[in-house]
């Protein structure tokens, strides 16, 4: 297959070429097909594509070919007991973790008993994880009631691992209270190279970032599970993103997806693999991983993923005991497409109203003016997303309310405990003038019952760390959103306007990651 890309001079960083998918992938006798797309983002003249489909290649007969495979297609080859698969291959795989939530926990639940009977059993007391998270701090008695119906369930089943809220005045006094599921799944050691996590929401692809297929997936999807621990996949196509060079200071995790995005744009991965690799990558923290993977289903990605390391190896020590096997991506398997990109290149960027895709350099973005900033979720929810937030606000004075959301109870902590130039975190954002942060929880970003923390309640104009900028995302139908790192958030909360943060914040030369930012214990 062939496949060239080009991007105007604002997106230099970019080039594109399909390689090497295998032929047994194709049809035989398929003619070219000529596609053309022009790209909405910053950037003139948008992607052109060319792709072709060739023929099989025949081989002799007789001769005995190892199959090369993706980091994808050897972790499903695992899950299906085979030794190899290939993309389009429908297979039954064995189930690691079953993950779901206060918000479609109750329908999964509902779909297991109507199938498996009243008195069903899960195939794996352990296997289930139920981690409440969306609609928690409401006095909504809908949203209440499915964390009873969740908690019934438990009790009913016998579930080893569920993180329960039971008073929801002081979430502190629950101790098994986490908080975000994606980043709680991490915290507490169920994300493991090389296994299978379903989960009832579209960011289960946040836990790819540790080496493993994951994937979200529907409540009739994960009735079944529930009661087998297996589910019908087709094998997804790899496309892989290689990032290489010297990641400038002010680029974060949240602006190398937001370009991936922007490029390809929110169907560009539509049911395929997407996988990171590169220099830039193997010196991301785990937690920035994370984001970058999280957003894969932004861009249409069945999962988001890259191979496990070092640094996964040190996140996961104590917070796991089970043995895992760690894959990569054969030097010569094929994959649907490779992009590259010189990291030096690039510049912060936002995605506009109303798509991830929608994408624009943040310092086009001047003169926009906003009322209100949001740091929080499970994309941008995370200790490091507070660090750099704190280090733009440091000193400084935010102009609009600032809302802050930890993900979990471990990240709230953190910003009580961790210290940048001998002040906590959250001294500094008290001095700048944010609003106290919130309980941890989802809050505002999937908008929720109208008495959420921070919910955008009238047509307002928000910078958000979060993942998704729909109309009615983050609750008005007529509110915007602008997407952003932390670092532009913080910039933008000081200025009032969506914000490059070279504006506001002098840089170092040299990259210093968010993760070493905290004063040294």
């Amino acid at each position: 297959m062939a496949f060239v890309g080009t991007f105007g001079p604002a997106v230099s960083s970019f080039t594109g070429q399909r390689v090497g998918a295998s032929a047994t992938c194709a049809p035989a006798g398929c003619a070219a097909v000529p596609a053309r797309r022009t790209g909405n983002g910053a950037g003139a003249g948008g992607l052109k594509a060319v792709i072709s489909t060739p023929r099989p290649a025949s081989t002799a007969p007789g001769v005995k070919i190892a199959t090369p495979m993706t980091l994808t297609e050897k972790i499903l080859a695992k899950a299906a007991e085979r030794g190899s698969v290939r993309p389009g291959d429908n297979i039954w795989v064995n189930t690691d973790v079953l993950m779901t939530h206060d918000v479609c926990g109750p329908g999964t639940i509902g779909v297991f008993k109507r199938e498996f009977g009243e008195d069903a059993k899960v195939w794996d007391t352990e296997k289930v994880v139920i981690i409440p998270d969306h609609y928690i701090f409401t006095e909504d008695v809908r949203a209440n009631r499915n964390v009873d119906i969740l908690r019934d369930f438990v009790n009913e089943q016998g579930i080893k691992y569920f993180y329960d809220i039971i008073d929801r005045s002081d979430y502190k006094v629950n101790p098994d209270y986490k908080g975000v599921c994606h980043v709680a799944l991490a915290q507490e050691g169920h994300t493991r190279p090389g296994e299978v996590l379903f989960g009832t929401d579209s960011h289960t692809c946040n836990a790819g970032a540790f080496g493993q297929f994951a994937t979200g997936i529907g409540n009739s999807d994960a009735g079944f599970v529930m009661g087998t621990g297996k589910l019908l996949l087709k094998v997804p196509a790899t496309m892989r993103f290689v990032l290489n060079g010297v990641l400038p200071d002010y680029i974060m995790a949240k602006d190398l997806i937001l370009q991936i995005i922007g490029d390809i744009g929110t169907a560009g991965a539509t049911y395929r693999a997407m996988e990171f690799s590169g220099d830039v990558i193997d010196a991301l923290s785990m937690e920035e991983r994370q984001t970058l993977c999280n957003m894969a289903i932004e861009a249409g990605g069945k999962n988001g993923l890259i191979a496990a390391d070092a640094t996964t190896e040190a996140f996961l020590a104590g917070r796991t005991d089970r043995p895992y096997e760690i894959f990569h991506t054969d030097g010569k398997a094929g994959t649907y497409a490779d992009y590259t990109y010189d990291a030096a290149t690039l510049e912060p960027v936002v995605a506009k109203p109303h798509s991830p895709d929608n994408k624009d350099l943040a310092r086009n973005c001047a003169d926009v003016r906003i009322d209100r900033v949001y740091i929080g979720s499970c994309t941008g929810g995370k200790t490091e997303d507070f660090l750099a937030a704190a280090r733009i606000l440091q000193g400084r004075q935010v102009c609009v309310p600032t809302f802050l959301v930890p993900a979990t109870a471990k990240v709230a902590s953190d910003l009580e405990t961790i210290t940048m130039n001998g002040e906590t975190l959250k001294s500094i954002f008290r001095s700048a003038g944010c609003i106290d942060p919130a309980a941890p929880s989802c809050a505002a970003c999937l908008g929720g019952p109208k008495d959420t923390f921070a919910r955008i309640n009238e047509p307002l104009v928000c910078v958000s760390t979060t993942n998704r900028n729909y109309p009615g995302r983050q609750g008005h139908s007529e509110g915007q959103i602008f997407l952003a790192s932390p670092y532009t958030a913080a910039a933008s909360a000081i200025t009032g306007k969506v914000t490059d943060p070279r504006k506001v914040y002098d840089f170092n030369d040299v990259r210093r990651p968010s993760e070493t930012l905290a004063d040294r214990v």
